[in-house]
């Protein structure tokens, strides 16, 4: 899933400015098409010098995270850099925009967000306090919650909590988030290859954002601190029964009536003020609130802008949803190395395999890894259909595949695997290692 998520990523709040000399060097490594013709708008890659501006000018910070060459994203990422009007009118006047397209000394302090996200916003003051984040991915795809609209619309509540601060101090307080031990993602124990990330970062040579992660995953699993808790990341607010207007951003679309907010008093159309005491100016904001939630019997506190405060009550396991599509679940053990996505309808038919029972084709096998070599030491094979896990049907795609497999066994364990090959039925176990 590595390809879902490619975040350049190189900056640490106080760090060295990027030499002018090194920026054309930069725009021709990556190739960023997107800020050729906008030079005058943003501030391109020089957190440092923006900052000086925002404490100069007494306007907060508008600063966007992308991957140059990540296709998720890319065309959400052109309105914003060069093609949105509305954006590039309000940037101009009221924020001072930074373009950020690496991130390998990131301060991960200052700059807490989503690190499986493939474009990501934040809002911060000169002094350092966070107003907001914009950014929101599921399951349903990369580009499901981000729109024009609703980064206008996070932009102009910043714009309001700028205008008010610090008289708002207290309800931005928590933004920040949790203070981070490391701050650096090159100094992060569990970053693989970390040597080689160094020097200007190119297409080859970046921090991916979702590494960051990949490299939380490592040191939890190492230090047997890791739970299945840990793929539930920044959950949405359906998490919690409540659908909250896209475009919008703070409103209440709908409350399920089964879930956690059906009993809580509030209104479908008022929006949210703030959760558990924080300010909230996007669906991001709500989701960074949840993250630091666990995953346990918790009570939540909720402002609604008709009905007031409310409390509501959260059960163990609330924060469980479809993570397959993180790509940092890839770092976590055991793996497969194995690509096998669910089979077109005419060979399912050929075949006679009911939709509703699943099954996944093998289109690749990564020999060299071992997890890949013990695939194809049980006897698996690229073109090999596989029907049935430990017994069940694998009625699921790629990815919630390889998470399940994560999910429900560990190293050592062997694992039951029926496929289809020439027409016959055989069932192997595969040895899960490392």
């Amino acid at each position: 899933m590595k390809f879902i998520i490619n975040l350049f990523v190189l900056f640490a709040w106080a760090s060295p400015i990027l030499a002018a000399d090194k920026l054309p060097q930069l725009l021709e490594a990556i190739n960023d098409d997107h800020a050729r013709e906008v030079t005058d708008l943003w501030t391109y890659n020089d957190i440092p010098s923006a900052l000086a501006q925002a404490r100069e000018e007494n306007k907060p910070l508008f600063v966007t995270f992308r991957c140059v060459p990540c296709r998720d994203c890319k065309g959400f990422d052109a309105e914003v850099a060069n093609g949105s009007d509305t954006i590039a009118n309000m940037a101009k006047k009221h924020f001072i925009p930074v373009r950020q397209v690496e991130m390998k000394a990131v301060d991960l302090d200052q700059f807490q967000f989503d690190h499986d996200l493939n474009w990501a916003a934040m809002f911060i003051n000169a002094d350092g306090t966070v107003y907001a984040r914009y950014g929101t991915q599921s399951a349903e795809g990369a580009d499901a919650y981000n729109s024009i609209t609703g980064l206008k619309n996070t932009m102009e509540r910043v714009l309001e909590l700028h205008k008010n601060y610090p008289n708002n101090k207290e309800s931005l307080a928590q933004k920040r988030g949790p203070k981070k031990e490391i701050r650096s993602a090159l100094e992060l124990p569990g970053m693989a290859n970390a040597a080689s990330l160094e020097g200007l970062t190119t297409r080859k040579n970046c921090i991916h954002c979702h590494m960051i992660h990949d490299a939380e995953n490592r040191i939890a699993q190492e230090r047997g601190t890791f739970t299945n808790d840990n793929f539930y990341r920044y959950p949405l607010p359906q998490n919690i029964g409540l659908e909250i207007v896209r475009d919008h951003g703070t409103k209440i679309e709908s409350i399920d009536p089964q879930g956690p907010a059906s009993h809580s008093g509030l209104k479908v159309g008022e929006e949210l003020k703030s959760v558990n005491g924080q300010a909230i100016a996007s669906i991001a904001d709500i989701q960074f609130v949840l993250h630091h939630l666990p995953n346990d019997d918790v009570s939540l506190k909720i402002t609604g802008s008709q009905t007031g405060a409310h409390e509501i009550p959260l059960k163990k396991g609330w924060k469980v949803t479809d993570a397959s599509w993180r790509g940092s679940n890839w770092s976590v053990t055991p793996n497969l190395n194995t690509w096998a996505p669910p089979v077109d309808e005419k060979k399912r038919k050929s075949l006679n395999i009911p939709e509703s029972q699943g099954a996944l084709e093998v289109k690749y096998i990564n020999g060299s890894k071992a997890p890949g070599q013990a695939v194809k030491k049980a006897g698996i094979r690229v073109g090999d259909v596989l029907i049935e896990m430990d017994g069940k049907p694998i009625a699921m795609t790629n990815q919630q595949w390889n998470l399940d497999i994560k999910m429900n066994y560990k190293i050592g364990d062997r694992l039951p695997l029926t496929y289809i090959r020439n027409g016959k039925r055989h069932t192997v176990e595969v040895e899960l290692v490392k």
